[in-house]
Parts: structure tokens; sequence; C-alpha cells
């Protein structure tokens, strides 16, 4: 932590360098000893900036000119950076943002953890543009901004952006974000539509899942229909809660799958369905967990977490048996149909809840030789002293909260017997400050 001279000039600006940043992409500066928070910049930079919010522990400042720029700098490609919440690291090159997430995941692992990784696992990266492959856009209808506003919150705020693009978004969506908000604009039901959920297979089948409040007049499913059949893309309906959705167009769309094609496996979604964001760090991360796992031919192993089968599938190519545990009955059942689609007989499933107590769980009455975590961003501590008294030799843990991945490393070490034996850092999420992760935990 440094201070620099600060001379305020006549329009109140203030002139300073910056650190660092936050675990949120947010620059960090020192002004007479207090952290001031500043969105857009980068550490090392000189900058001017103007005091926004005063609090007792910090400060909140925007930046008014970059003095001095840092090497890592580059032009954010979006026009709507600095608007949007999507993303917070556009105006850094993806290079050094993988450097960064880096050093958030060691320095967790550090201070929550106390631990350090024997050794440190290479980034996985893939595409910076284009990549994202499910999300959930918010809908808005807003007649003072024109219309209907589709995408992402403001930065800062619980408004949503005026976006006409989104150039992370898979393009047949990301290039069609003006296009959307002109076709609820025109629907008589443009304020009872509050959010699409877009669903992208590999092959890039498209489909959008339109969630309406209320039953949708003929003129507004014409409409739909119109686009879905000008576009190609899929469009899918939701009444109520996620087992209502149905196709509008066409009325037997294609179904989406994400694959693993080094394993001949295909794994079918529902457009609603929980699946990774990032069709190419997803195909480095499974073979990735599989080579840390070390299975062999006659293991038996535990998949926590595992949702549709996306590590289950492929360990049972290995194993002797896979068990998969998932909190989402209705998932479940899709894991059980997967796995039969794809010709696999050693796998079994449950439904359970990992957050409550399931020592009693015939899943947990062992022997295990290998498990897979992956857990939400709250973490697995719940399932680490169950997990330490099968006493498995190998757990792989993956990742989408460094703080949560800290705490549950420490207790794995400190209170369990089991080393960190590596850990690294996946770009799941380029240009945000999402840093995704995996750590293999070791038992001699």
């Amino acid at each position: 932590m440094t201070d620099s001279p600060q001379t305020p000039s006549p329009d109140g600006a203030i002139r300073t360098r910056i650190d660092s940043l936050t675990h949120e992409g947010r620059g960090v500066a020192h002004v007479e000893g207090k952290a001031v928070f500043i969105d857009g910049v980068l550490p090392g930079e000189v900058v001017t900036f103007r005091p926004l919010r005063r609090r007792r522990r910090y400060d909140e400042g925007r930046v008014e000119a970059v003095l001095e720029p840092s090497p890592d700098r580059v032009d954010p490609r979006c026009p709507h950076f600095g608007v949007c919440g999507g993303c917070v690291l556009q105006h850094m090159d993806p290079r050094a943002q993988i450097q960064a997430k880096g050093q958030v995941l060691m320095d967790n692992l550090a201070r929550i953890g106390e631990v350090t990784p024997r050794r440190v696992l290479p980034a996985l990266t893939g595409p910076a543009w284009g990549y994202r492959r499910k999300a959930r856009l918010g809908v808005k209808h807003v007649p003072k901004k024109g219309g209907v506003l589709v995408g992402f919150r403001e930065r800062g705020s619980p408004y949503l952006a005026v976006l006409e693009t989104c150039p992370v978004l898979h393009p047949a969506v990301g290039e069609r974000i003006l296009a959307l908000c002109e076709l609820l604009t025109g629907l008589r039901a443009r304020d009872r539509i509050p959010q699409i959920e877009v669903g992208v297979s590999d092959d890039d089948q498209v489909a959008l899942v339109f969630r309406h409040l209320d039953p949708l007049g003929e003129a507004d499913r014409e409409r739909l229909r119109a686009f879905a059949e000008e576009t190609g893309l899929q469009v899918w309906l939701q009444p109520k809660g996620p087992q209502s959705i149905h196709p509008l167009w066409p009325l037997e769309p294609a179904e989406l799958c994400f694959a693993h094609p080094d394993e001949g496996l295909e794994i079918p979604f529902s457009p609603v369905d929980f699946i990774q964001v990032n069709r190419d760090v997803n195909r480095k991360m499974v073979p990735q967990a599989l080579e840390l796992l070390q299975v062999e031919a006659d293991h038996q192993v535990l998949d926590l977490f595992c949702g549709l089968g996306n590590f289950t599938l492929p360990l049972a190519r290995r194993a002797a048996r896979v068990t998969g545990v998932e909190g989402d009955a209705a998932m479940v059942e899709r894991a059980r149909a997967n796995a039969v689609r794809n010709g696999i007989g050693n796998t079994r499933y449950f439904a359970a809840d990992l957050a409550a107590d399931v020592s009693d769980a015939p899943w947990l009455q062992g022997p295990v030789d290998r498990v897979l975590l992956d857990p939400p961003r709250s973490g697995a501590r719940e399932m680490l002293a169950p997990l330490a008294r099968l006493g498995p030799q190998r757990m792989v843990y993956v990742s989408c909260n460094p703080a949560t991945l800290a705490r549950d490393a420490g207790e794995l070490v400190h209170r369990h017997g089991y080393h960190l034996e590596a850990a690294g850092v996946m770009d799941m999420f380029p240009h945000t400050a999402h840093v995704e992760s995996m750590a293999v935990f070791t038992r001699d």
C-alpha cells in the first residue's frame, strides 16, 4: 500500500496512483491512508478521479482521466462498457486478466485458508469473445428510454442498461439485442415479460425462453412465432416455474446438447438447465479434472453436485462405478437419462440436499476411492467431514468462488489431513471478475 501525492484541481479532481485491483475488478488507491475504490482503472496507472461517496472505512471515486496508462490497458470492444455491469475488465488485456485472477486465487488460499498449493496449474483459457452460451437476460419496459430494454444491469445499479449488442454472448443472441428490444416493445404483454433465458448447444442451436407472468394473447404469440421463423432461433415459453417451459416454434425443436468429443459423449439439456457457459473451457476443464483424479479401472468415484453428468459420464469411462449426487431431483432424472443415452451402465444417481446432514445417506457408506466436487458459490463445507471419514486418496474441487474454496481448503488441510497438491484458475468468464478454479487434494 502506498500513498501518492494528491493535489486537488480547482474542479475537485484528485491525482493518484492505482495500487491494486479488488476481487470485484475495481481499482484501489490510497488517499491520506484511506482506500478509494475506482472503476475502470488498472494497477500502476496514474489517474485523476473525482470523489463520489465517502464511507467510514473507504471512499468511492469516478475516474476522470488516465494520465499514465498501464501496459495491460486495451480498448474495450463493447460500446456499452462502463455502463453495463456484465463486464468490468474489458479495458485489461485478457492475458493480464487471467494472471490477475490467478493472484486472486492464491491470495484467498493464503489469507482465508492459510494454505499454499505445492504447484500451480496452468490457466485454462478459451476465446475471449462470443463465448457465453448460457445467460439470463433481464427485460424491462421503460417508456422514457424508448421501449423495452433487454440485457444486464447497469454497473452498481438495479436498473437495466440500455444495450444494443453484447460481444461476450454467442453472436446469434449478442448481435440481436436491439432486435429483441424491438420485438418485445411491440408485444401487448411487454410489461409482463421479466426475463429471457438463453441456451446455446455445441452445434449452435439457440433457444430463447420467454418468461411471462400472464397468458399471452394470440397476437403476441404470432409475433414471437414470426421472429423465430425469421431468425431460425427456437422460441420457448415459460408461464410458471422451470417445469412449465414448452416450445412455441418449432413445435418439435432440435435437441440441445453439449459434448465431450474426445470421450464420444453427448449430453442433452433443457434450455433452462444449468450448464457451463463456456464450451471451450469446459472441454479443457473436464479432461484436467480426470487427469488430476488419476482414476483407475477398479475405482469407486463419488461426484457431488453432479448436475446433468458433465463430470460423471466421462469419469464412468474410466472407473468401476461413479455415483452422482445432486440437489435438484428433476436434474437427477435427466442425468440418469443422459447415462442411458450414452450407453453407460456403471453410474447411479441420488437426489440430496448437500448442505444438510447426509451422514446416513447410502451413497456415503463407501468404499470411495476418488471424489469430484463442483459446488455452488456457497462451497461444500457441510460435506468435508463426511468425505474425510470415507478417506478417498484424491479429491478434485471445482470452484466458482475462490473465497469458499479457500475456506474449505483450509479445513481439509488443517483438520482432515489432506495436502493441497495443486490449484489453478480457469477463465470461464473472460472480461468479468468471476474467478473459476480447480484444486486437487491428496492424502498419503
